[in-house]
């Protein structure tokens, strides 16, 4: 990913990125002011990051960025820390904070903070900003977006369930419902339908949103039900409402489907896979970058299965070795891009109409 990457920073510093902010369904990036960003010592460089609400230990993206920043920290030297949001009123005094602590680079984590981070870059313009998840229509020159295809890892795993499922109906969790979750959405639903074509059956999807990334209880209870009404695989990307997800798959005896990072550990014997996306590896390379004085600001990084920053976990003991590689098999078509999943409700249907 490191060399992919930085061949992603060397080229025109202008790129387009898939619908990723509530704003705008794409977003090219603005050139950067300058040609390089001024390069600070190591142990000088200071690094923040400030959270969505869903807080550093959410299991997922926020936990994942901070991870990434610590391994900066150990392999480079650099000054690392983190704000966590109790609530989105928080976003702007966290970043004011960030900033008034003399940060060189400061991070936001979560499309929930796009105009948040947006403002803080441009009251700053001589502090460098980055943000997961979100891009902009024009984005200032002192900015770098960084948004993840998650459609390509959710089609994945949604192929996995409708070739694992045994009821023939299978769920999906949502956290609130944006651009960005429709990626997974649209990309689980398109997955399980290309599986269930190929199988020659048909698999229902049962879709519901919490409203929430941090309300595990809810996240428990939704999935609980549907368990109960005849799903006995359920994917979330939901953040920490995850974890009640996979909660429920643990006393109903089923399969939860983690996303961004490796989740099994939540729960060896029911999380059949996890669509990963590999943001602590993202946070760390750009941070580098910046801190190496190269110029990332005005830009949109685009991440998925061909950058090596997207896809399955190789760990597959809950699902056939036969499912496994016939996974395997899509995501390099996806990597060659003889494949290309869906991100939102319309694709999904005219992806839909053309199966063979």
């Amino acid at each position: 990913m490191k060399k992919i990457l930085a061949l992603l920073l060397a080229a025109s510093m202008a790129m387009s990125a898939t619908a990723c902010s509530s704003g705008a369904a794409t977003s090219s990036a603005a050139p950067a002011s300058s040609g390089e960003t001024s390069s600070v010592a190591k142990a000088d460089f200071k690094v923040s990051m400030v959270t969505d609400t869903g807080g550093v230990n959410d299991q997922s993206f926020n936990q994942l960025s901070w991870e990434g920043l610590q391994k900066l920290k150990a392999d480079n030297g650099a000054d690392v820390s983190y704000a966590e949001s109790k609530q989105e009123a928080d976003y702007a005094t966290n970043l004011d904070k960030a900033v008034d602590d003399e940060n060189n680079l400061i991070w936001g984590v979560g499309f929930a903070m796009g105009d948040a981070i947006l403002n803080a870059a441009k009251a700053n313009p001589d502090v460098q900003f980055a943000i997961v998840d979100n891009a902009y229509e024009e984005t200032p020159s002192n900015l770098t977006a960084v948004v993840f295809r998650a459609q390509e890892p959710s089609f994945l795993v949604g192929y996995i369930a409708a070739k694992t499922t045994k009821t023939n109906k299978v769920g999906f969790v949502g956290g609130v419902k944006s651009d960005v979750i429709d990626q997974f959405e649209y990309g689980y639903k398109a997955g399980v339908a290309y599986g269930a074509k190929e199988m020659g059956k048909t698999v229902e999807v049962v879709a519901q949103y919490a409203e929430s990334f941090v309300d595990s209880a809810k996240g428990k209870a939704i999935a609980s039900k549907m368990f109960s009404g005849g799903c006995d695989i359920v994917f979330h990307a939901a953040g920490n409402v995850g974890t009640g997800v996979i909660e429920a798959a643990k006393e109903a005896n089923k399969y939860a489907i983690g996303v961004d990072k490796d989740q099994a550990f939540l729960a060896p014997n029911n999380v059949l896979t996890s669509a990963l996306k590999k943001v602590d590896k993202a946070v760390e390379e750009v941070s580098k970058e910046i801190m190496d004085g190269k110029a990332t600001g005005g830009t949109t990084i685009s991440l998925g299965v061909k950058e090596e920053a997207a896809g399955i976990p190789e760990e597959h003991k809950l699902m056939g070795e036969e499912t496994y590689k016939a996974a395997a098999a899509l995501q390099d078509q996806i990597k060659d891009g003889k494949l290309v999943p869906p991100a939102s409700e319309k694709d999904y249907n005219t992806f839909v109409k053309n199966l063979k």
